[in-house]
């Protein structure tokens, strides 16, 4: 009652300020080259959605910007001769923020006077023009306006095809049968740590993200084949760029929300001449704040988290442009075993456990023209990544032991630049260096069911990790863009990769051909040779070689290599009707596994907040990921938006034993279904109702059984090893249900939206872990999240 309480009383304020008439704001944006960036100066851009037509120029900085625009949803195309002109579809105006467009004409390959410009439709095309198989882009609007989405990246990524993320606690994401340390984090054109809060070593994924969608530009996601300038990553790439704030004007934004929390945004110039802007925003635990406020939160362990996001542009000079940017989050959560119930889903009811972590990034980066057509780009940057755990043992007794202390510190250092040419409207090429340095510090000390051999009727410490030092990881690339006529282009590219520590390299290929054979319709074949360090956790492993001496037996681990090779088909149907296919093979080899025969193999890890403790592993594994996808899409347009994908794939590996299992990420199938509808209402429509649904459902994972009667023997969970992955859970299926209100104010700049997300309507149990149980000495299943609602409010003036 409390929760309906304040939903009900937050919409009433919401939809307090409602007021008649007609409100209008500015759309403006720059135009550039997209191979070589330049500005275009002179193209024509048009509001198609308006009567009579308006429309404007580019400046000598490419800039436009048209003023008067009624808010609401408009299309506009940009043309300019000798360039292919691009339509941009259902550019959402509102009355509190201006609209900010930053969009990328194609050279004709054509002669001059041979060019007959075609429109097209420029929407999930990925912005950098080098990615042109099984990459699409994303921005805010879409990160929010899904249902189930929680205001998390990584949890839109799960609405694409090839993506599972069948798992409510976690936003791990699980691409095309990889682990999830297969993804490669990038802000600014620099690889990052895992941006998530609750963050441990080794991992890319978490319970709350620390990326503020807020900030979000429109970014790129890819998941197989990438180009040569990713590096040390096997499943998928998150190529994240911020934007850039107002330059003209100050704005602000205020929102409350569930997951992601209370935050507030500025923006605007940093100085008069209006040539540089900041935008910066701080969150913090909504459920904190609630849960101080005595508004029941659903857990026991209250999360604590906040995070600050910033980035600094300024003027271009003959220096070249600077911008400056960063992110910084904390978190910390306390399981107190005395407070939870044997179902929690991360907590046992014979412990205390204390986690927190840290995590930041602060990076420089400069883009300088340096001739015609080329540029110079270079990004430096520093981040951290902080995690430490306690555990207590509580006896029969309430006294308590602490068994197990975890502290990993990471501190990494980088500097990426490449060289960016446009020889011709033909060719293209991009040719650069990234070089990071990881210095760790890492201490792990566990005797949690270890033996007393000291006698002091406690049991003796172990060290697991220990480890204090650095290592370099350089990597070189070259990649090019050769377009032989408007339909055919090749795309080529070489990536190296080279660790210190243990002195491993290798030589990467890359290569893509795509074919436009209709002015709809286009075929593209992709192939890529990836190489992936180790994690670091698995690195820096102690075994207990003998009694007593412990020896990091996996540091001579060479990189986990895949061979990816994809096939796709893309069809227009209509303008606003998208069909996408690709068929996909990978195979893998050289995944760390036992040196004796075992069922064990690294392939499994990664979507846990620990990796396995194993030690003496060799790169002796493979695996295989084979799978065809489908994506049907209506854009948002007329109203509506629609959204099917479809995924069919099988995840194989084989350990030491040379069995063929099943990996821990073989769903089998994922299918996704969303859509939703917006209502104009009011006397001049410049409100919205909007309707939300989204229907995933997922094949169960396959898991490893629990041998109880072991287990009872030991007092722990034991797992029959012999049959790893042997059976499988129940399909994953959820129903989510969004209803949103938009409130334009007619005299001020103001706008107001808010939303409830029903998460979760039917209350489905979806099967979280099925494990053995200390309390009830039985294997219990435990569920992951039933109904939630989300909720989300927020101003912009």
């Amino acid at each position: 009652m409390k929760n309906f309480h304040f939903l009900t009383l937050l919409f009433l304020f919401a939809c307090a300020p409602y007021s008649r008439g007609q409100a209008f704001q500015t759309i403006k944006g720059t135009v550039v080259d997209q191979q070589s960036e330049m500005p275009v100066i002179g193209a024509a851009v048009e509001l198609l959605s308006v009567e009579p037509l308006r429309g404007t120029m580019t400046d000598l900085d490419g800039r436009f910007s048209i003023a008067g625009v009624p808010v609401g949803r408009h299309n506009l195309r940009v043309s300019y001769l000798g360039y292919e002109s691009v339509t941009i579809p259902n550019v959402l105006v509102t009355a509190g923020k201006e609209t900010v467009l930053n969009i990328g004409l194609e050279e004709s390959v054509l002669e001059m006077n041979e060019v007959v410009v075609t429109g097209r439709v420029e929407k999930g095309k990925a912005n950098n023009e080098m990615a042109t198989i099984s990459a699409r882009s994303f921005n805010l609007e879409e990160v929010t306006r899904f249902s189930g989405g929680r205001n998390d990246v990584a949890r839109l990524a799960g609405n694409f095809a090839g993506v599972s993320t069948a798992d409510d606690s976690r936003n791990d994401i699980v691409i095309r049968g990889n682990s999830p340390t297969g993804v490669l984090w990038r802000l600014e054109g620099i690889p990052i740590p895992n941006p998530n809060h609750f963050a441990t070593l080794g991992t890319t994924g978490g319970p709350v993200s620390a990326l503020n969608p807020n900030l979000l530009a429109t970014s790129d996601f890819l998941t197989s084949a990438f180009p040569a300038e990713y590096g040390n990553a096997l499943a998928g790439v998150f190529d994240i760029g911020f934007r850039s704030g107002n330059r003209d004007n100050y704005e602000f934004t205020l929102q409350l929300a569930a997951f992601s929390g209370l935050e507030a945004m500025a923006e605007g110039p940093l100085s008069k001449n209006k040539n540089s802007s900041f935008l910066v925003s701080y969150r913090h635990s909504f459920v904190e704040l609630a849960d101080a406020a005595g508004i029941p939160v659903g857990t026991n362990a209250t999360p604590n988290y906040r995070d600050l996001s910033f980035k600094l542009d300024f003027a271009n000079g003959k220096a070249g442009k600077f911008s400056f940017f960063g992110i910084g989050a904390t978190s910390n959560i306390d399981f107190l075993g005395n407070e939870i119930d044997e179902t929690d889903l991360f907590a046992d009811p014979n412990e205390d456990a204390f986690v927190d972590s840290r995590f930041g990034v602060v990076g420089l980066r400069h883009n300088i023209i340096v001739g015609d057509n080329a540029y110079i780009r270079t990004v430096i940057s520093a981040s951290t990544a902080q995690s430490g755990f306690r555990q207590d043992n509580i006896a029969s007794d309430g006294g308590r032991l602490r068994v197990t202390e975890v502290d990993d510190v990471t501190n990494t250092y980088s500097l990426s630049s490449f060289f960016n040419k446009k020889y011709s409207a033909r060719f293209t090429l991009r040719t650069g260096l990234l070089a990071q340095y990881f210095n760790l510090n890492t201490k792990v000390d566990d005797r949690d069911n270890r033996p007393d051999l000291n006698g002091d009727g406690e049991p003796d410490w172990a060290t697991v990790r220990d480890f204090n030092g650095g290592m370099a990881l350089l990597q070189p690339f070259v990649q090019g863009q050769y377009r032989f006529s408007d339909q055919w282009s090749l795309h080529a590219g070489l990536h190296g990769q080279y660790l210190d520590f243990n002195e491993t390299s290798a030589l990467e290929p890359r290569l893509a051909v795509n074919w436009n054979f209709r002015p709809n319709q286009a075929l593209s074949l992709g192939y890529g040779l990836h190489h992936q360090m180790q994690p670091l956790p698995v690195f820096f492993f102690e075994q207990e070689v003998s009694p007593g001496v412990f020896e990091r037996t996996n540091q001579d681990l060479d990189f986990t290599r895949s061979h990816h090779f994809v096939l796709g088909y893309d069809w227009r149907l209509s303008q606003d009707w998208r069909a996408k296919a690709e068929v996909y093979y990978q195979d893998i080899s050289r995944a760390p596994v036992e040196s004796a025969s075992s069922s064990f193999s690294l392939l499994n890890a990664g979507a846990d907040f620990v990796f396995p403790e194993a030690g003496s592993l060799v790169n002796e594994g493979t695996g295989t990921n084979r799978g065809v996808e489908l994506t049907v899409e209506k854009f948002f347009s007329k109203g509506y938006y629609s959204l099917f994908t479809a995924s069919v794939f099988d995840s194989k590996y084989k350990g030491s034993d040379g069995v063929e299992r099943n990996t821990a990420f073989n769903n089998g199938y994922v299918v996704n279904l969303l859509a939703g509808k917006e209502f104009k209402v009011g006397k001049d429509k410049r409100n919205a109702l909007t309707f939300d649904l989204k229907a995933t459902n997922a094949g169960g994972r396959y898991y490893t059984p629990v041998d109880l009667e072991a287990s009872r023997l030991a007092g722990e969970e034991v797992l029959q090893d012999e049959l790893a992955f042997s059976e499988r859970y129940n399909p994953y299926f959820r129903l989510d249900m969004k209803f949103g209100f938009q409130l334009n104010s007619r005299r001020r700049r103001l706008s107001q939206q808010f939303f409830i997300d029903l998460q979760n309507i039917t209350n489905n149990e979806n099967i979280f872990q099925r494990r053995y149980n200390e309390v009830t000495n039985e294997v219990n299943d435990v569920y992951q999240s039933g109904f939630f609602p989300d909720i989300l409010y927020r101003v912009q003036f």
